[in-house]
């Protein structure tokens, strides 16, 4: 019976951890694929299962090993947070690698430009044959850019990848689009440079951030797993946290556990950057 009512509070906790994450995501960017949560590529009904079945599973696992409810429960909790923070670095990922190809994907737009091409046609040859990530991000703007306009496909390419840095990009096209002439290939050229230069400032950031993110998973899962090292064999240690006062030292390392995480989280956290340049949906 014990173990029942365990199991509903962990997927109880589990939901409020979800729901408190939905909640926070309407106020994010618009998503990047059709049904997904906003700031993740996911549709919700992947997110709730794949939270209440992390947080479900490790608390039944923790249990086996231990046969202590109270032990099972705060590793349950915490790994029901994980899923957010796996799709979120999934996205980031995939963004990740789409900003690292924009000075190449800028030099091959220059290169057709240079050699006689209009700046529509230098695009649409980028999603051809340009980098990866950008083929993939440009997928049909030959179509949307004949049926709606160029403009508008560029809006409607830079509202899918839902980056800062691709609006700026995205902006600086319509703007070479819309001028025209000679002047296409300077703009283009120092979109280049100033990319590249934000690029590298990105990296530094990441970088330095990584260090931290590390340090403080590792604080937080150590005591946890020597805990359940501890408790796995009967003896004197399971009979302790078995116990009342067990219980109550547990269950203030669990709230002390989950506080530091929280802080550490907030701390290691990289600002996210606004965007400026997010028109929504083009008419």
């Amino acid at each position: 019976m014990v173990t029942v009512v365990a199991s509903v509070v962990t997927a109880a906790a589990a939901g409020l951890i979800a729901h408190r994450f939905m909640t926070r995501a309407r106020h994010l960017p618009r998503q990047t694929t059709s049904g997904s949560l906003p700031g993740l590529d996911v549709s919700p009904p992947q997110f709730w299962v794949t939270v209440f079945g992390a947080g479900f599973g490790t608390f039944l696992v923790v249990y086996a090993v231990t046969g202590l409810v109270v032990v099972a429960f705060v590793p349950a909790v915490v790994v029901a947070t994980m899923p957010k923070a796996y799709f979120s670095r999934k996205r980031s990922q995939r963004i990740a690698r789409v900003q690292e190809a924009w000075p190449d994907g800028i030099r091959d737009i220059l290169s057709s430009v240079r050699s006689g091409a209009s700046l529509p046609t230098a695009i649409e040859n980028l999603a051809l044959f340009g980098p990866a990530p950008l083929r993939e991000a440009f997928q049909g703007f030959d179509v949307y850019s004949r049926s709606l306009g160029v403009v508008a496909a560029l809006e409607m390419i830079k509202n899918d990848i839902a980056d800062p840095t691709a609006d700026r990009i995205i902006e600086v096209l319509i703007l070479a689009y819309e001028r025209g002439g000679t002047v296409v290939p300077e703009i283009l050229e120092d979109l280049a440079e100033a990319t590249t230069r934000d690029l590298w400032t990105l990296e530094q950031v990441r970088t330095e951030a990584l260090e931290q993110k590390i340090n403080s998973r590792a604080v937080f899962v150590l005591p946890w797993v020597v805990l359940v090292a501890m408790t796995a064999r009967s003896g004197a240690f399971r009979d302790f946290y078995s116990s009342p006062t067990g219980l109550v030292v547990v269950l203030i390392g669990g709230v002390m556990s989950l506080i530091g995480v929280w802080i550490a989280s907030r701390l290691s956290a990289q600002p996210t950057e606004p965007r400026v340049f997010d028109g929504g949906e083009p008419g």
